[in-house]
């Protein structure tokens, strides 16, 4: 981590939401996925919102040999937005200890907030990390 990973690092990412990032695309398996509404899926915000965070810290850490790993998602999901609609989700690092970070956040589709909240994620090293997913496999 570089000694400019500091909170009031801000970011805002524009995403226009295309059929493939609505509830059913969520789980195509699930038929009851495939009977919801073509809405931005809650599943989908909270990657938006985590590639957000990642792009704010990347150019603060040692990327890519450092990454960040979601741990942690408090995000409210309060309006539909169908596809077609841009959403903006800002975020802004508001805790920096050690290797945990913490993120508030928000979205908006133009017409509404459509989430709000907190997100945390922790600086990994990337070989470390992935050498002990891969060692789950036995």
């Amino acid at each position: 981590m570089k000694q400019s990973l500091k909170a009031g690092i801000e970011h805002e990412l524009a995403f226009r939401v295309p059929d493939n990032k609505t509830v059913p695309s969520l789980f195509p398996e699930s038929p009851e996925f495939q009977a919801m509404p073509r809405v931005f899926a809650t599943g989908f915000m909270v990657g938006l919102i985590e590639w957000a965070c990642i792009l704010a810290i990347n150019p603060y850490i040692d990327w890519p040999d450092e990454q960040t790993v979601g741990t942690h998602v408090n995000l409210s999901h309060s309006a539909a937005t169908p596809p077609g609609l841009e959403v903006r989700a800002r975020v802004e690092l508001i805790t920096v200890d050690r290797k945990r970070l913490v993120f508030e956040v928000e979205a908006h589709d133009g017409v509404d907030l459509i989430c709000r909240g907190s997100h945390e994620r922790y600086v990994i090293n990337a070989e470390t990390f992935n050498k002990r997913a891969k060692d789950k496999l036995g």
